[in-house]
């Protein structure tokens, strides 16, 4: 599995104005309905403060990775966002947060769900990525990045 397979260059985010958690899920959801419009937006970002609620999605090293199970979903999809000024998102490290994964899969796909977010989350632990996507000017930069990144072995 691929990240280039769930995350289209349209729902990425160079520069996040949201301010605040909440903000964030609804900017994230929002960037994946115009990407994939039979989704809505409501209903994504009341499945993300759900997942949120038993606990944060922020990894740590300005990293979070919200995400959810929606019935109705045909294939899992994903919204990537760069908050130059970085969020409280209530991270483990205590640390804003800068890069955002959003991941919306659907109900009954357990083993893919966490296949996609291992594959995230080790993609993300790279100091030197990390910084690069912090650094790339547009979308399509960032989501060349990622992709880039991802292929390599």
């Amino acid at each position: 599995m691929r990240i280039a397979e769930f995350l289209s260059p349209q729902a990425v985010i160079a520069d996040m104005q949201s301010r605040t958690k909440p903000e964030v899920l609804r900017e994230l959801s929002a960037t994946l309905v115009r990407a994939h419009p039979l989704l809505t937006a409501d209903r994504l970002v009341e499945v993300l403060r759900e997942r949120e609620k038993l606990g944060s999605t922020g990894i740590g090293e300005g990293v979070a990775i919200p995400h959810g199970k929606l019935p109705g979903m045909g294939q899992l999809q994903a919204a990537f966002g760069v908050s130059r000024a970085g969020v409280d998102f209530e991270a483990i490290d205590g640390k804003p947060t800068h890069l955002f994964f959003a991941l919306v899969a659907p109900e009954n796909s357990a083993g893919v769900h966490l296949k996609a977010l291992a594959r995230i989350s080790r993609l993300f632990k790279n100091p030197r990525f990390r910084a690069a996507i912090l650094e790339a000017p547009t979308a399509a930069d960032i989501h060349a990045l990622i992709v880039q990144e991802d292929a390599r072995p």
